[in-house]
């Protein structure tokens, strides 16, 4: 093992003994006493993020891939159409949890199409109504809280202002104030994005983050560092854990060089595989996948595509990488990894689409798969993700 990951492995350990300890690397006071009773049940944890699919969690997937964790979200307007007691992303939840696994749930509001309600009006408290319908199931059964997913990307953009903060701290409230004395379900807000651009380093995000740390039933904050470069993941820790109390931990629920994948889309394909295959050597890269969504590849064929494509293959320990980046830190919680290719990713194929299936542990929409038991794994992912556990 190369001597940086050695020095990454022993501060996460250091980092995590603190923790458990009640306090930090730097000493600081142990964790307030209105947080959960129990102690997390991992730290630096690496788990499987299913998104709004957790209808499609595969437990031999989650074998394979040795994983422990499972992360979905729920969304709150789903109470309206079906009861949540009848809720699949709910029942999975409590399915997996029943199983031993460990559950991390995003609770997102979304409000792109809509106003913040106020505080005190007749929208929050109907707001605030449909959230007690869903939280008696999820205290208990749920590891791990996040109250909002992604509060700065689902909201209208003239609102990520004082009304965001006044929403997210009015339902944060709420729930502490919901969870039952002595309650195993750990608290944490959710999440933050791209906070290596400057742009959106605003005051309502001070001011979230000041909440959080000013919150003591609020154990820490989720992180979205989807980026185009590795440095920018630094950012987000840079900027974001000073402003956390010494310590409160973080999780990232999400995280990826999307942006970076979706720059080579239209490269031209390896040449090596253009003449293995019968391709013109004209062909794009992403007209090439598009082929792959349209008849899925067999796994050599799909290997070849990527381990062949120097911008991919330079990068196919990002995974392994960035662990022990944010373990190194000794203040990660949970880390969940984008596991298994869902319907959205391939919907309008195109040059300019997100290539968020190019993240995957499991590709069942590019890759042949083995049988019907499972789908098959995509390329380079899911060796670094059993050596992590």
């Amino acid at each position: 093992m190369p001597p940086t990951r050695i020095l990454a492995r022993v501060l996460a350990v250091v980092g995590a003994l603190a923790l458990v300890s009640g306090g930090s690397i730097t000493g600081a006071a142990a964790p307030a006493p209105d947080a959960s009773t129990e102690p997390l049940p991992a730290l630096g944890a690496l788990g499987a993020n299913y998104n709004e699919n957790l209808d499609q969690l595969n437990y031999l997937e989650l074998r394979t891939a040795r994983a422990s964790w499972v992360r979905g979200f729920y969304a709150l307007p789903e109470a309206d159409a079906v009861p949540p007691e009848q809720s699949e992303t709910l029942r999975v939840m409590r399915d997996a949890h029943s199983r031993g696994y460990k559950t991390l749930l995003s609770l997102k509001f979304p409000k792109t199409a809509m106003s913040f309600p106020r505080p005190g009006s007749p929208e929050m408290a109907a707001e605030l109504a449909r959230l007690d319908r869903v939280l008696p199931l999820v205290f208990g059964t749920v590891d791990v809280v996040t109250i909002g997913n992604e509060p700065f990307i689902e909201s209208l953009p003239a609102e990520r202002d004082e009304r965001l903060n006044e929403f997210y701290e009015t339902v944060a409230r709420h729930v502490v104030s919901a969870r039952p004395a002595g309650s195993t379900t750990h608290l944490f807000m959710g999440a933050l994005n791209r906070l290596d651009l400057p742009q959106n380093r605003t005051p309502t995000v001070e001011r979230y983050l000041r909440f959080v740390r000013e919150t003591p039933e609020l154990e820490g904050v989720d992180l979205h560092p989807h980026v185009a470069d590795e440095a920018a993941i630094q950012a987000f820790l840079d900027y974001t854990l000073p402003r956390l109390r010494p310590s409160q931990m973080f999780l990232v629920t999400e995280f990826s060089l999307v942006w970076y994948w979706q720059q080579h889309l239209t490269d031209r394909i390896p040449v090596a595989f253009a003449q293995r295959y019968g391709y013109s050597p004209d062909r794009q890269v992403w007209e090439v996948i598009g082929d792959a969504i349209k008849h899925p590849f067999p796994a050599g064929k799909w290997n070849d595509l990527l381990s062949e494509s120097q911008w991919f293959e330079s990068k196919k320990h990002f995974l392994r990488d960035e662990l022990d980046r944010f373990r190194a830190t000794g203040r990660l919680a949970v880390a969940t990894y984008g596991f298994r290719q869902i319907p959205s990713m391939t919907a309008g194929w195109s040059a300019t689409k997100a290539p968020w299936l190019l993240n995957s542990v499991f590709a069942p929409l590019t890759v042949r798969s083995r049988d019907d038991a499972m789908s098959t794994p995509g390329y380079s992912w899911i060796d670094d993700f059993r050596a992590l556990q």
